[in-house]
């Protein structure tokens, strides 16, 4: 007797455009509802479609900014984030990506940050007398 197969787990595009839809939002809307709440006036509608077609799988940081915009427990998006990297849809560098471990960008605060001081990922350099 063959095992059923295990379900397939859900991957991000697909469950964004499920949420984003719910709520009647284009995904212009839903861009610049993640900018107002992430004070981070710079995602385009662009980036939501790329990560809806799975082109690019978002950081950490708009995971979280994604989690509370779309009312989508953290961990589910992460679990999602995590299959759809496994699945190897994610082809893409850039800006949606997350940084290394343990690296954030500085300037930027969210969910569960306590925020830099810096903008642009510039370094603050100290100098004493």
């Amino acid at each position: 007797m063959i095992p059923p197969a295990a379900p397939r787990p859900t991957q991000l595009g697909p469950l964004l455009a499920r949420r984003r839809l719910a709520r009647g939002w284009s995904q212009q809307r839903a861009a610049a509802e993640l900018c107002a709440a992430a004070g981070v006036p710079t995602l385009s509608r662009h980036e939501v479609s790329r990560w809806e077609r799975q082109r690019r799988v978002p950081g950490g940081f708009w995971l979280g900014w994604l989690a509370v915009v779309l009312d989508v427990p953290l961990v589910a998006l992460a679990e999602a984030a995590a299959a759809t990297r496994r699945a190897g849809s994610a082809r893409a560098t850039g800006p949606g990506r997350a940084a290394p471990h343990g690296v954030r960008p500085a300037g930027r605060t969210g969910p569960g940050r306590t925020g830099g001081t810096t903008r642009g990922g510039g370094a603050r350099i100290m100098t004493t007398g």
